[in-house]
């Protein structure tokens, strides 16, 4: 084994799964009595709540509730994909943008369309993006300089009630100085999935181009963490591989990263396979996950890894959205396009087929009717709270007095500069109830900031 990678130990994870005795009913609820101590899992504790038997899976998701709402409560991320550049040098079998398949019409955006669909986001309300490009953009308009002058075109968009506060970016793995010109250009987390740690399987379906080295990929945080950027987001493609190996393997990065930083990942996304135009493997996954495995997969890393963030995208009908909502996701994305240009009304095919719809307002209404407070809010970035510094925060449970009252404030703004009468009428009324949980002086302070932005001033935060 390569001894870049040599901490993976792909033989130990499968015999963990092989040892663990499946569905050993006291066991599983000694697993989940410690998870509720919001200390996090070893391995065996991992694969020991991935062989819980269909009988165990109420205890299973009751628990992952219950950590959710200590750490998290009722607040629910939002932000919205930036596609760039669907131009690709890589053929992953499961993607559209994959360079083999010819039909695709290639597309990478100019500054001035970027900048356009930077602004039709911002008049929607959104203030976070993920700027997603094609790991092909070498090819186009100018190398990595394309992606560092897009990230300067979506900071210059300001539109009457705001602009993009946050901008984090899903880009192809980069060398150490590539990334310190990365940090330098104010991005908030660096995102990367490495798709598959099953080395058989990547090596089966990345089939031409630089994502076929699975070291060089595997890598990748290492040296994004060198060059100081402290914010990683990992994900892994479910549908590629054994689920139950991927969740040991990411949670071996994670420790890995642990072990050299200090910190692991500030995300995990848990994006499942979903059709894809050209793309004939993602009609038929390897491994597919059912419906109830996925919501189990969320339970289960909610529990493994209690402070960080859990990402949920528009793959996932609204249905399977909101069953999974308060398993363990933190943050979901909303009004989604994943195709260069498809919020100006490009209708090029995308990377894969959505399977929510629905605008940001739609959702933003439906998930205050259900008692959460949708946030946008950019505060931990832009105060320095990143990496070790948040997790000092985290884990003692006090950052929820900054992201509480950030949160409310976030929504109040989105309530009255873009909200319809349904997002303003649940707003009110959920914002109401979040403010009678708060701790007293949490709330107070909740209740200032809102006072300021009821009388017209924006982005306040603590």
């Amino acid at each position: 084994m390569d001894a870049l990678s040599d901490w993976l130990r792909p033989a130990e994870v499968e015999e963990t799964l092989r040892r663990v005795v499946r569905n050993d009913a006291g066991r599983v609820r000694a697993v989940l009595d410690k998870a509720r101590e919001l200390h996090g899992l070893d391995a065996d504790e991992v694969a020991t709540l991935c062989g819980a038997g269909p009988e165990l899976t109420e205890e299973l998701f009751a628990a992952a509730k219950e950590v959710k709402e200590q750490i998290y409560g009722r607040r629910m991320v939002l932000f919205a994909p930036l596609y760039i550049s669907n131009v690709c040098g890589n053929d992953c079998s499961y993607c559209a943008f994959r360079a083999g398949n010819k039909a695709l019409k290639r597309t990478a955006l100019d500054m001035d369309a970027i900048r356009a669909e930077t602004r039709e986001l911002v008049r929607q309300g959104h203030k976070r993006l993920l700027l997603v490009a094609g790991e092909g953009y070498s090819k186009a308009r100018g190398g990595f300089d394309y992606i560092l002058d897009a990230i300067r075109a979506v900071y210059e968009v300001t539109e009457t009630h705001g602009h993009i506060r946050r901008l984090n970016v899903n880009l192809a793995p980069l060398e150490l100085d590539e990334f310190k010109r990365l940090k330098e250009a104010g991005i908030g987390t660096y995102q990367l999935f490495q798709e598959t740690y099953h080395r058989p399987t990547y090596a089966a379906v990345h089939l031409a181009g630089r994502k076929r080295d699975f070291d060089w990929r595997v890598t990748a945080f290492e040296r994004a963490m060198r060059a100081g950027i402290d914010d990683v987001g990992m994900g892994v493609l479910f549908g590629l591989a054994d689920w139950r190996f991927e969740i040991l393997s990411l949670m071996r990065h994670i420790a890995h990263l642990e072990a050299l930083f200090g910190v692991g990942s500030h995300t995990i996304s848990v994006p499942r396979m979903e059709p894809a135009d050209g793309s004939p493997m993602s009609m038929a996954p390897p491994a597919p996950v059912s419906d109830d495995d996925f919501k189990k997969i969320i339970a289960i890393l909610r529990l493994a890894v209690p402070y960080t963030g859990i990402i949920l995208s528009t793959r996932e009908s609204a249905a399977i959205r909101r069953e999974c909502y308060m398993l363990g996701v933190s943050q979901i994305s909303a009004g989604s396009r994943t195709n260069p240009g498809g919020y100006s009304g490009d209708e090029t095919a995308g990377q894969f087929q959505l399977g929510d719809h629905r605008p940001l307002d739609e959702v933003i209404a439906e998930l205050a009717t259900m008692g959460f407070i949708p946030s946008f809010c950019t505060a931990c970035y832009r105060l320095g709270r990143t990496g070790r510094d948040f997790m000092d925060l985290a884990k003692p449970g006090l950052i929820k007095q900054k992201c509480d009252p950030n949160a409310v404030t976030t929504f109040l703004e989105y309530v009255l500069d873009y909200g319809s009468d349904a997002a303003r009428c649940a707003g009110e009324a959920s914002i109401a109830c979040e403010l009678e949980r708060m701790e007293a002086k949490t709330r107070r302070n909740a209740e200032k900031m809102l006072a300021h932005i009821r009388n017209g001033k924006r982005d306040v935060f603590c």
